[in-house]
């Protein structure tokens, strides 16, 4: 008869500090993504798996678990769901049944999501990518579930093209053009100013699971940039890129805000106590730092603030 292995990580360890988070992390599964009426959408996705360690026990039995993670995850990709949060949720849940120790399971996915679009002017067929990030936390009072996407963009800073505009007016002016024509052409005629490649962050929290679309997410990021971008672009789509990127300058502030104004707009069911994470990230092109802004509050808080009825 084999000898029985001891378990070790159920023992005492020689510290006993208590763990917010163990588990494992680049867990690989195919996501199969429903869509009415059309074909699903699989998903290439990255999983991150934890749970909490009491300050009693030494560790989290993380090969033998490994397979219990690895079962759960299979259960809950096993057939297409809507939504991908729920995914996150229902293997959070599982997890916190299945480990008697633990008050709190997690679990976090990452996937490139690619839709089909058309180039802005030639028409042309091309696919645009965005990062779909989905969360779940499962504890004893419920799971809280965290969807949204990371998408990429076009910036240009005001300060820049304002400069370049207060140029362009005295060029102009000691060329003896007439003050209409001039305020007529640079009114026509958007000025240069240093671009950016931005990428934009949106997530929605809810307890349960919030009740958005993550495409519609996707559009609310990419439209708060000063303008998008595609992977395909003939000489036609780069002067329309090109023109409205510097019609619509933008700080990498004013990014945050225009998500802040889209997602009030587009989704106004949303429940007061649902919290919203705005990020806008921007990769300087005359700078070697990078700017960024943020922000995270309640969906009720937004939109009294967009509203214009804060107190």
């Amino acid at each position: 008869m084999s000898q029985q292995l001891p378990d070790v990580q159920a023992t005492s360890p020689d510290v006993e500090v208590g763990l917010n988070r163990v588990g494992v992390t680049g867990v690989e599964k195919l996501v199969e993504v429903a869509r009415p009426e059309k074909r699903p959408v699989v998903l290439m996705a990255d999983f991150e798996v934890y749970v909490d360690l009491p300050s009693w026990r030494k560790g989290a039995d993380m090969s033998r678990n490994m397979e219990v993670v690895d079962e759960i995850l299979e259960t809950a990709v096993s057939e297409p769901t809507y939504r991908v949060e729920d995914v996150c949720g229902d293997a959070a849940e599982q997890l916190l049944e299945k480990h008697e120790y633990t008050t709190r399971a997690e679990v976090r996915m990452e996937a490139e999501y690619m839709t089909r679009e058309q180039t802005p002017v030639s028409e042309r067929p091309t696919q645009h990518a965005a990062d779909i990030l989905a969360s779940a936390t499962a504890t004893e009072d419920g799971t809280r579930a965290e969807v949204g996407a990371e998408v990429t963009g076009m910036t240009v800073c005001p300060c820049s093209q304002g400069m370049s505009e207060s140029r362009a007016r005295e060029t102009l002016q000691e060329l003896d053009v007439e003050t209409e024509v001039v305020d007529a052409f640079l009114e026509e005629v958007p000025q240069a100013g240093h671009s950016q490649r931005g990428h934009a962050t949106l997530t929605v929290e809810a307890d349960g699971a919030p009740e958005v679309d993550i495409r519609e997410l996707i559009q609310v990021a990419r439209n708060a940039m000063s303008a998008r971008i595609y992977n395909l672009a003939k000489r036609p789509d780069e002067d329309h890129m090109t023109i409205e990127a510097h019609r619509d300058a933008k700080f990498v502030e004013d990014c945050v805000r225009a998500m802040a104004e889209g997602i009030v707009e587009r989704f106004p069911h949303l429940s007061d106590d649902v919290v919203v994470r705005m990020e806008q990230s921007n990769d300087e092109s005359i700078h070697q730092h990078n700017a960024h802004a943020e922000r995270v509050t309640d969906i009720e808080s937004l939109r009294n603030e967009v509203n214009g009825t804060a107190r």
